[in-house]
């Protein structure tokens, strides 16, 4: 693997960037996501809107496009009679599909919360 690793992509073959990239999905950051797939876990999610998700990743690709299950969305918006205060918002959708460039963060979620 470690050929593949230090070869440029532009001289590789269609079979050898396939294994580059499972090897990354594997091993790399995308590490995160394919174990909440396998293991069908549960992540959190931040997004570029100052949402947050909490939910189950169904599938993925490598530009963090996700098909997320039972997601729970949380947000902050100004009070209806208070424009100073923030009023937590919640949803829950039950499936979701998600563009990859609306992605900051991705995180581990323990779903006990300490119960």
């Amino acid at each position: 693997m470690s050929e593949l690793l230090n070869k440029a992509k532009t001289e590789m073959s269609e079979k050898e960037l396939q294994d580059l990239e499972e090897y990354e999905f594997e091993h790399g950051p995308m590490k995160l996501l394919t174990q909440a797939v396998q293991k069908n876990t549960t992540v959190l999610i931040s997004l570029r809107n100052n949402h947050k998700l909490i939910a189950k990743v169904k599938a993925f690709d490598r530009h963090c496009n996700m098909i997320l299950e039972n997601v729970k969305e949380i947000w902050n918006e100004p009070a209806p009679n208070d424009k100073k205060k923030k009023v937590l918002r919640e949803r829950f959708v039950l499936k979701m599909f998600l563009r990859g460039d609306s992605v900051i963060v991705i995180l581990n979620h323990n779903e006990t919360g300490g119960k």
